[in-house]
């Protein structure tokens, strides 16, 4: 299916009181989702850890500045 294509089934399923904003994000989650599926796939992956310790280092980072 071509871009031109997936986005006129996008505009087709949605109600026809869409908002601009209802489009937009309908548009990112059907990119959004298979990117993800993707990248975990392919093992481009934090584990619950990871992402806490990087957080925890940017938020001090962020109380020293």
């Amino acid at each position: 299916m071509t871009t031109k294509e997936t986005v006129r089934a996008i505009l087709e399923s949605l109600p026809d009181d869409s908002s601009i904003d209802d489009v937009i994000y309908k548009l990112y989650v059907v990119q959004a989702v298979p990117r993800g599926d993707t990248d975990v796939r392919e093992g481009r992956t934090l584990s619950h850890a990871q992402v806490e310790a990087e957080m925890r280092r940017k938020w001090l980072l962020g109380a020293e500045q």
